[in-house]
């Protein structure tokens, strides 16, 4: 089963957004590519498209978004439930974005036959946020401090972060697994060498393979919560502890 993790830009015309792809085994979820750069929705969706066998895709990005005002009842709900860890949710609305790249991208996934949270009837999307699912997945007391700060203090969070990921090689619930020639992101000495618009790309790439892991938690049916509902807008994290 070939799953996907989408870190996507909130304007995808004028940022990049990145991939991470896995095959998931039993209770092993493996790493198999990486795409960065890519700029709109037309290539996402190219990209995904050429994926044989993709089951489930989970997406960092407002999904759904029918209110005009205000934020999603999800992101409130998200919001009374994460905000005193330091995890609420940046506002979604028709106002905001009326024409949001990543209503258009989940609208084209439904067209190809990906349902939201549609595991028991084939295949799937979701909307994720990696700050909760990171605080269940890894027993953090408040989110982790990986996206904000100075240079060297973004640094460090993504060193602490691509520690955290590579030590669910050893997870009693899902394994991941990523093999050598995908392991850049996550080493200390790549990592300490980026600046700028490189250290951004970086932190993108590994939001996603937090996404990716996500879908794999989703696909093989752990303990979860979903905050909203399909209609109006929903956000899925899971409740589970990996490490």
């Amino acid at each position: 089963m070939q799953l996907a993790g989408i870190d996507l830009a909130w304007r995808s015309n004028k940022n990049p957004t990145a991939l991470a792809i896995g095959s998931l085994k039993g209770n092993e979820l493996e790493l198999t590519a990486i795409a960065k750069d890519l700029f709109g929705i037309a290539p996402i969706v190219t990209y995904l498209n050429n994926l044989p066998d993709l089951y489930g895709i989970a997406i960092d990005g407002p999904l759904i978004i029918e209110n005009s005002s205000g934020q999603r009842k999800c992101e409130t709900l998200i919001g009374q439930e994460y905000g005193s860890r330091h995890a609420s949710c940046h506002t979604s609305n028709l106002t905001l974005f009326p024409k949001a790249d990543s209503v258009q991208l989940s609208r084209t996934l439904l067209s190809q036959g990906f349902q939201h949270l549609g595991a028991t009837t084939g295949r799937w999307q979701l909307e994720c946020y990696p700050h909760p699912a990171l605080i269940e997945l890894l027993n953090l007391k408040v989110r982790h401090p990986y996206k904000k700060g100075s240079v060297s203090t973004k640094r460090r969070g993504q060193c602490e972060l691509a520690e955290y990921l590579l030590s669910l090689a050893e997870s009693p619930v899902l394994r991941l697994s990523i093999p050598d020639v995908l392991s850049q992101p996550l080493g200390q000495s790549h990592i300490d060498s980026l600046t700028g618009t490189s250290l951004k790309q970086n932190e993108d790439i590994l939001d996603a393979m937090v996404c990716l892991y996500v879908a794999g938690l989703y696909a093989i049916g752990t303990s979860d919560q979903v905050f909203g509902d399909a209609v109006d807008g929903y956000i899925y994290v899971p409740r589970v502890k990996c490490i």
